[in-house]
């Protein structure tokens, strides 16, 4: 009795101090999230960032402090479609700019690795940018430059749609679709100078949602480390907005990073045509949503909200999400892989990442996989922060 009485108090005692290790190993790693759409839920919701958010959507402010965040890009999303691009994304800057302004305490903008870290030493969240979807400078260099000035540090060159001068995976994979004829797949000649230009301002070139043949172009084109901000892995799901592993070996070949996203329907390969049976299901309602003028998207994402049952199934497990990250660590290494979450921009994440607070469960997984200190550190935000200085 007492040998079982010891026993059982050590493993409780080491429970205990693993809660604490990983605990203290994610407050002390730089949390970096490349990919946060929470500036559309502002635009279509009028939902307010600095507010109690619980239950709407994945993120609000005291939320990603709780949860460690210590570096977000948020996402300044367009598909072109809106009457003037340009003006849609300075609008969504301006919310933003907005709520830093009213928490100057909690959290700060950016514009370089310099000022990025005096805002962590005071204990603030560091904003940058990321543009997703080139058609938001609406062609103009000097516009892509006016974006840079406040606070764009990446730009995703296409969404699923393609630009006049760059084709999307979408596309890419369903010509019949396409805007581009075939000949005209990947990057223009001003599609390259678009680049060289984010590699002269200092901006990162985001391969998530580019075409295969534009992902070689940027690849051949680009002097500085590249990023894919929101993506997955194409041999564990193959989706086509994931990494086949040649173009995850030209990343890592290239100084870049891949930022696994959490969409359940970009890591699990079952959830896919579960997903589209759900939506066919409840097509008539999403219509009749889409008719009153809301954005496909978030027509769709109420419909994940209202049936619950149904849309909590089409959750993947949360092991999905270690096993990408494990595929790219174990392809090229641990110095090309990051989180780029897509939280507020998908219908469903995996299981036990439920929001923003959850963050401390990928360290926790990491360290029972193993991972030393170090490499959870580069995992959870190094990797990304030393190609943002590649590229200042």
């Amino acid at each position: 009795m007492k040998t079982l009485f010891c026993t059982s108090v050590l493993l409780l005692f080491s429970i205990t101090i693993f809660s604490q290790d990983y605990q203290k190993i994610h407050e002390k790693a730089i949390l970096v999230d490349t990919h946060n759409d929470f500036l559309m839920q502002t635009m279509e919701k009028k939902f307010v960032f600095d507010t109690n958010l619980k239950g709407k959507t994945h993120s609000d402010l005291n939320r990603m402090k709780q949860g460690g965040v210590d570096v977000q890009f948020f996402s300044v999303f367009s598909d072109g479609k809106q009457p003037n691009p340009y003006n849609y994304a300075n609008r969504q800057i301006d919310s933003m700019d907005a709520v830093i302004k009213r928490n100057p305490d909690k959290i700060e903008k950016v514009a370089n690795s310099a000022e990025l870290q005096k805002a962590l030493k005071q204990h603030k969240i560091a904003a940058l940018f990321g543009l997703e979807g080139g058609h938001q400078f609406e062609d103009d260099l000097g516009k892509l430059e006016v974006l840079y000035n406040r606070g764009v540090r990446y730009i995703t060159l296409t969404w699923n749609n393609s630009t006049a001068w760059a084709t999307s995976a979408a596309d890419e994979t369903n010509p019949e679709g396409a805007k581009n004829s075939e000949e005209k797949k990947g990057l223009t000649d001003f599609g390259k100078q678009i680049v060289q230009k984010m590699n002269n301002l200092g901006i990162m070139v985001d391969v998530s949602h580019v075409g295969e043949q534009t992902f070689y172009d940027v690849i051949a084109t680009t002097t500085k480390p590249i990023i894919a901000s929101h993506s997955s892995v194409y041999q564990l799901c193959p989706h086509p907005r994931n990494l086949k592993d040649e173009q995850i070996k030209a990343i890592a070949k290239n100084g870049g990073v891949i930022q696994i996203n959490f969409n359940s329907g970009f890591i699990d390969p079952t959830v896919g045509p579960r997903e589209k049976a759900f939506i066919k299901n409840h097509k008539v309602e999403i219509d009749s949503l889409v008719k009153t003028g809301m954005f496909k998207y978030h027509a769709e994402e109420s419909i994940y909200r209202k049936y619950t049952v149904e849309s909590e199934a089409l959750r993947a497990p949360f092991e999905w999400v270690i096993k990408h990250i494990e595929y790219v660590v174990n392809l090229v290494g641990v110095d090309y892989v990051g989180i780029g979450s897509d939280f507020d921009g998908i219908y469903q994440p995996p299981t036990l990442l439920d929001d923003v607070t959850d963050y401390p469960k990928i360290t926790k997984a990491l360290l029972e996989k193993g991972y030393s200190e170090k490499d959870i550190y580069k995992i959870l935000g190094g990797n990304i922060l030393r190609v943002l200085k590649a590229n200042e």
